[in-house]
């Protein structure tokens, strides 16, 4: 909910390239073996067409080796690694758990984004575009309101916006109720928001 898909999506637009996005289910495979060479022909692909090529929620594959406890999850790690020292196009990769991530990969990225929640005055300003399209009212505490809320992020307002299709939202208070909710339900909400 932090705009790093969106970010890559730019990146590739301005760079007039396609994006290639690869999830763990794209790439993880009951079969030992087969996620190393599904890793492999991501960036062979990505290679060949000249894409940006995005691993969304990279965790699922770089995790420390130190914590391994099957042989397929080293070798997982390994590819990875092998295949983002060799990848000569641009390759991004994104994160909520930087803190688990092995350390020879943050090695192989020359840059490393990192995406905290909105500021008081940029949710003021989503808050108040929301309410000009609904008609709403912006009330006078509703910057107060966004301040005293830790974490919020463009995602927040999107699914508090999804929840207004079921349960109907009265106004610009109750949407601020919602997003109070959604992010105390958020655990951990001191740590960072990661993009690499």
């Amino acid at each position: 909910g932090t705009g790093k898909t969106a970010l890559a999506q730019w990146l590739a637009q301005r760079l007039e390239r396609p994006l290639m996005v690869q999830r763990a289910s794209d790439l993880l495979s009951k079969w030992v073996g087969q996620a190393e060479k599904n890793i492999a022909s991501a960036f062979e692909a990505a290679q060949r067409d000249g894409a940006v090529l995005l691993i969304d929620e990279v965790d699922s594959f770089l995790r420390d080796r130190h914590g391994a406890r099957a042989p397929w999850e080293v070798t997982q790690v390994n590819e990875m690694l092998t295949q983002m020292e060799r990848h000569q196009g641009f390759f991004i990769a994104t994160t909520n758990l930087m803190e688990g991530l092995d350390a020879a990969a943050l090695r192989r990225f020359d840059l490393k984004l990192r995406f905290d929640g909105l500021r008081p005055a940029q949710s003021l300003a989503v808050l108040q575009q929301h309410c000009a399209q609904r008609g709403w009212a912006v009330p006078a505490h509703a910057e107060a309101t966004l301040a005293r809320i830790p974490g919020l992020t463009l995602g927040d307002f999107s699914v508090a916006l999804r929840q207004h299709r079921f349960a109907p939202l009265a106004d610009a208070d109750a949407l601020l109720a919602v997003l109070q909710a959604e992010c105390a339900l958020k655990t951990g909400q001191s740590r960072p928001i990661g993009f690499v």
